[in-house]
């Protein structure tokens, strides 16, 4: 009895101090899951998966709970996502639009080579354009934030690529399909694979050069598994990828009007440009990790990033023709985009 009452007369202290609050002491009224594809070591899961939903929990005082899975520990495939969100077999989902090739080709727009600047004022101006112009892709969910990470570059685990000539035969991972096209124009032979398969890929001689941003080299080894890394030089990245954070629409229906409001003030451009924000400082990290192990960073020239842009044109081209073919203005897309993003550059 005395230990059952010193740990009661404790448990009052704590509460009293402030240490247990009330809102902790009681079980939440909204449990959801939240799945995702790449691994807990990843920065994303610890940086931007788990303070956002500690954040809803904590502003939603313990009403809300989300338990976060990554690596799809609730089964599917990283293709399977979206749908997982919308259908309602996950409450939230976090994926890769370019997953889906063709489903949101609007966003495309934003995968486009050399389209991409850093990953805050990207997922700003995407943000903003999906407000704008992408309602209807949506509409079956609730969409959280559509984001970019930090812009891709090129590990090779071989010759390092100083010019367009040395991507010849080399086979590479294609992010997405502007990419692949890409890659294909440029000598390469680009195979389509999400994330988490290149480190095998790699080690096991499937590729020779992973198409990949800074911000997710460290959790799969891709400085372990490479020699050098080629960046392009200007103010503009050569791809960004597409990102989208949705909630199924019945769970955020079922909320009351305050929890819906404790959502949308961690939702949209304000949610887009911290995701971004986070990812531009995983992708600087990323990039001192491949420096400080020892590898190779290659800088294009201007001139030589040039020729690699005068190659990429066709394939947007093609983009804007396929959208004028589908009955939208794909010149004006791809316009209006550009604009966001030289917007979105400039502010302070």
């Amino acid at each position: 009895m005395k230990i059952i009452s010193n740990i009661l007369r404790s448990a009052l202290c704590l509460s009293v101090s402030g240490l247990i609050t009330t809102g902790q002491l009681q079980a939440a009224e909204f449990n959801f899951k939240l799945h995702h594809l790449l691994p807990p070591m990843s920065e994303v899961h610890t940086k931007i998966m788990l303070p956002w939903a500690e954040k809803i929990e904590q502003e939603s005082n313990g009403r809300i709970h989300i338990d976060v899975y990554p690596a799809m520990q609730l089964g599917g495939k990283p293709a399977q996502l979206f749908d997982q969100a919308r259908k309602g077999s996950a409450d939230i989902t976090w994926t890769v639009a370019g997953y889906t090739p063709g489903r949101f080709r609007k966003s495309e727009v934003f995968e486009l080579p050399f389209m991409a600047s850093s990953a805050e004022v990207t997922s700003q101006a995407l943000q903003q354009f999906a407000t704008e112009e992408m309602t209807d892709d949506f509409r079956e969910v609730k969409l959280l934030a559509i984001h970019t990470n930090a812009t891709g570059v090129l590990h090779s685990r071989g010759k390092g690529i100083y010019k367009m000539e040395d991507l010849a035969g080399l086979k590479i991972r294609a992010p997405n399909k502007a990419m692949a096209e890409v890659y294909a124009l440029m000598g390469a032979s680009p195979i389509f694979m999400p994330a988490p398969q290149m480190s095998s890929a790699l080690s096991k001689g499937v590729l020779d050069v992973a198409s990949l941003s800074y911000d997710i080299v460290g959790p799969l080894k891709i400085h372990e598994l490479t020699q050098s890394t080629t960046e392009i030089s200007g103010d503009r990245g050569l791809y960004g990828q597409v990102f989208l954070f949705s909630m199924n629409k019945k769970s955020y229906l079922k909320l009351p009007k305050e929890l819906q409001q404790v959502i949308d003030n961690n939702s949209g451009i304000k949610l887009a440009a911290w995701m971004g924000r986070i990812l531009d400082e995983m992708g600087a990290k990323g990039r001192t990790l491949v420096k400080d192990s020892g590898n190779e960073i290659i800088v294009l020239s201007a001139d030589e990033t040039r020729h690699w842009r005068e190659t990429a044109q066709p394939v947007i081209d093609a983009w804007m023709d396929d959208m004028n073919s589908a009955g939208e203005d794909g010149k004006k897309l791809y316009q209006r985009a550009n604009q966001l993003i030289d917007q979105y550059g400039r502010k302070p």
